[in-house]
């Protein structure tokens, strides 16, 4: 018996499945249900997990929005992109990251959260020192950019195994904060970078940018997190994989429904934050960044800021007043502030610009919240499997394994809306066509929601 298995053993009451701790950090007779157990081991336990889980997402977030930020500096770094090409840079990180989130929720139950988080971390080192070498060269062919900023999809797919892993660790009474910190914490690397990129790759240049610190500063924190993982984090026996779920989960109206109000809530947040930086650049150039001493400062970070931070109470809400009510509310802010934007622009108002899209990017966060929110109660009130008889525990395996594929597909929204803005921009010389086809698509989107879950002869009034 371990020394650790032997401190376990004493401090566990005899009622309580006592922890088996293996070679390798693997943990048996895990039970988050057992109320003893976890007041005992296991809420610290777990706390441990999410806390490096989280560390990690982020750092995923942060390097699957590297290029969104970067293609802005490409001009003055003596690279000649056409727009095209630079939506191409921009989208195509969010293709593969949505594409990686599918078989990314199965390697926890392959390989065990711990170590797979350990390799999704170092994995983030390929994306962010390939972008470090391309940026460094003006003469780095596109088709070379492009492939660098395919991989930086790995950090998009760390979402959908980060929170497999987090979902194993935690009862279900408790699932719903852990995971909305796990999001919420994982949100927050797209703005920190944003907010940090800039700066960093200004700072000591003397008037120029230093384009390579944007991917090798994150290194150290990259390596930080793997050896973290490795170090603190466990892996559990009883986690398992459940392809026959994700099977079943798409045989289910309900998922289809929800990955669309998914695409419009979080495929917003992300294409937008994709977007951001461009279209501060190219609707008010002067506004592209601040000069404070010899540091530049983009104002773009905030928008995904207010979308993170949203995220969180959005599910609040949405447990107080009903998801499906939060989500059309949110639709239909999203519609009037997209709308509000396009009329206004004429202004030239940079403000009001900067304004209307923080609104923007916090309804959608809302929403966000509160679309995920709704998942679970839908499968286990409304979808076939408890429409049959079937039981709760079956109604739970279903809504998680739905849980995981609807993050895949809502993430698609963060390539289909920097594609629909350079198309728009291509046929008309104006991205102002994109934005009333967004608008017009969360109009139907809460017609979709409102039809579904809220009119009188819909499933569940008010329940969902």
């Amino acid at each position: 018996m371990t020394e650790r298995t032997a401190d376990t053993a004493t401090l566990t009451p005899p009622t309580v499945p006592a922890l088996e701790h293996r070679p390798g950090r693997w943990i048996a007779n895990w039970d988050a249900e057992n109320p003893a157990q976890w007041e005992s081991v296991g809420r610290g336990i777990a706390r441990r997990n999410l806390n490096w889980s989280i560390f990690a997402e982020f750092l995923g977030f942060v390097v699957w929005q590297l290029w969104s930020i970067v293609v802005v500096q490409l001009p003055a770094a003596g690279f000649r992109f056409s727009t095209n090409e630079i939506f191409w840079l921009i989208s195509m990180p969010s293709l593969v990251g949505a594409t990686l989130r599918i078989p990314y929720t199965f390697m926890v139950p392959r390989f065990g959260g711990r170590n797979w988080t350990v390799v999704s971390a170092l994995l983030l080192l390929i994306p962010s020192t390939g972008l470090a070498f391309c940026v460094a060269n003006p003469g780095t062919p596109f088709g070379v950019m492009l492939l660098v900023a395919a991989l930086a999809g790995f950090g998009g797919g760390n979402f959908a195994s980060s929170m497999a892993n987090i979902s194993f660790f935690y009862p279900a009474r408790e699932k719903g904060w852990a995971l909305g910190l796990n999001a919420a914490g994982g949100n927050l690397g797209a703005a920190v970078a944003q907010l940090a990129v800039p700066v960093a790759v200004t700072l000591l240049a003397a008037g120029t940018i230093n384009l390579p610190v944007a991917g090798l500063m994150w290194v150290p924190l990259i390596l930080l997190a793997a050896f973290g993982a490795w170090k603190y984090m466990d892996n559990l026996t009883s986690a398992r994989g459940d392809v026959a779920g994700s099977l079943a989960a798409l045989k289910e109206p309900h998922l289809w429904v929800m990955a669309l109000l998914y695409i419009g809530t979080f495929g917003s947040f992300i294409g937008f934050a994709g977007v951001f930086p461009k279209l501060i650049k190219d609707y008010f150039p002067a506004f592209s960044s601040f000069g404070i001493g010899t540091v530049a400062l983009s104002l773009a970070f905030l928008g995904p800021l207010v979308g993170s931070l949203a995220r969180p109470y959005g599910g609040r809400m949405a447990d107080r007043l009903g998801g499906a009510r939060m989500t059309v509310a949110a639709f239909a802010a999203m519609a009037a502030i997209t709308l509000t934007m396009v009329w206004t622009l004429p202004m030239k108002n940079f403000w009001l610009f900067l304004i209307l899209f923080l609104a923007l990017f916090t309804a959608s966060g809302f929403g966000n919240g509160a679309t995920y929110r709704m998942i679970p109660v839908i499968f286990a009130l409304h979808s076939r499997a408890a429409r049959t008889g079937a039981a709760p525990a079956a109604t739970q395996k279903l809504a998680s394994s739905a849980l995981g594929l609807i993050s895949a597909i809502g993430a698609y929204g963060g390539f289909v809306i920097p594609q629909v803005l350079n198309a728009a921009n291509t046929a008309t010389g104006s991205y102002t066509p994109a934005f009333y086809g967004f608008v017009a698509a969360y109009v139907l989107m809460l017609a979709v929601c409102w039809a579904c879950y809220l009119r009188p002869a819909g499933h569940g009034k008010g329940h969902v």
